[in-house]
């Protein structure tokens, strides 16, 4: 290893938090690489929950219909957070970034604005938008199609202005659809308590946001996509779609490519295969 290795910043996806990266860090810490996981705008520690979760007695119109205490949270907001956090580790150095799911939409604003920072952008079956492009629009394309996630809501978020699941449902057919589209490869007990530290509200202004983006900005950051075969959130095919955009608007500068045999969470079901490929892209 490099005397002095670059850092490696971890970021989380829609509803997780930094805690889905705690087996992942630790294999990388072992290995004496210095790391951090952060928590998006509007999640982990910085995550609001709805009153009706847990209002008694339940009343389940007002969870399709009470507006998320985290709608205010946009792209912008998130990006200019992870900007920051990655100031923060690198201390002057780029970091090399690896984001997860929506994480990714937010490490590509972070990067185009700041491409001195950001070593490598790794995805890791992660959103990874094209210019201009939001990324509500890839939820809801052709690519996208037999996503787990849509059936999983439990309100529209233009309305509310999140994505809201309802974690406290004792309907185990829900409970079963959550781990279908998150945690399909992940040991039973360890997808149950995945599902018990989520988020019940993602900010839909996250996935609302789009970037312009440029040759000098993220066009000139190494990256590299991590595509999971058994992904039920972000199809396979969308993996590719996004893979393809990038390389066609940036074709100097070529997407490394690395494929997982894994459901959409492979930091909980193989977490010392993903740290270390991660390593070996750093």
């Amino acid at each position: 290893m490099a005397a002095n290795p670059t850092p490696l910043l971890f970021v989380h996806g829609y509803w997780h938090g930094s805690w889905c990266w705690s087996d992942v860090i630790a294999h990388v810490a072992a290995a004496g690489r210095p790391a951090l996981a952060v928590d998006l705008a509007g999640h982990g520690l910085r995550a609001r929950r709805p009153e009706c979760l847990t209002r008694r007695p339940f009343d389940s119109a007002a969870l399709a219909t009470e507006v998320s205490p985290v709608a205010e949270v946009d792209l912008d907001q998130a990006g200019d957070l992870l900007v920051s956090q990655i100031r923060r580790l690198g201390r002057g150095r780029p970091v090399t970034v690896v984001a997860h799911s929506m994480g990714g939409t937010v490490l590509t604003r972070a990067a185009q604005q700041h491409p001195e920072l950001v070593a490598h952008a790794v995805y890791l079956t992660a959103f990874m938008p094209a210019s201009d492009i939001p990324s509500i629009t890839y939820i809801q394309s052709p690519e996208n199609v037999g996503s787990l996630v849509g059936p999983a809501l439990r309100a529209d978020p233009a309305s509310i202005g999140a994505l809201r699941f309802d974690l406290t449902s004792d309907d185990a057919a829900y409970h079963q659809l959550l781990r279908d589209a998150f945690f399909g490869d992940v040991d039973r007990a360890v997808a149950d308590a995945a599902i018990g530290l989520l988020s019940p509200d993602a900010p839909a202004g996250i996935a609302l946001g789009a970037t312009s983006l440029t040759r000098e900005g993220w066009g000139s950051v190494p990256r590299t996509y991590v595509t999971c075969a058994r992904d039920m959130t972000i199809r396979p095919a969308l993996q590719q779609k996004f893979i393809a955009e990038a390389d066609g608007a940036f074709p100097d500068n070529a997407t490394s490519v690395v494929a997982l045999d894994a459901s959409h969470s492979p930091f909980l079901s193989m977490p010392e295969q993903v740290a270390d490929t991660v390593a070996k892209l750093a």
